[in-house]
């Protein structure tokens, strides 16, 4: 995957959304790929996992199936 970035989902639009608030790494549409994430480090540490994942299997020639929201980091 590529051309994601860290976006934070404060309190109010987190209950808008119906997810929890934290750190997301977001495609440019601002879909949500992975998180909540504590930090904004540890949402581009989880950016830099899945773009060497990607990587990896693109070089093999392999498809990449597509990250789901989890609870990683969520307290609470």
């Amino acid at each position: 995957m590529k051309n994601l970035s860290p976006r934070h989902v404060q309190t109010e639009e987190a209950r808008r959304l119906g997810v929890p608030a934290g750190w997301y790494s977001t495609k440019i549409s601002g879909t949500f790929v992975s998180g909540p994430h504590a930090s904004e480090a540890d949402c581009l540490r989880k950016i830099a996992q899945l773009h060497a994942q990607s990587s990896k299997a693109s070089a093999n020639g392999e498809e990449v199936a597509s990250v789901v929201p989890s609870d990683e980091g969520h307290s609470g």
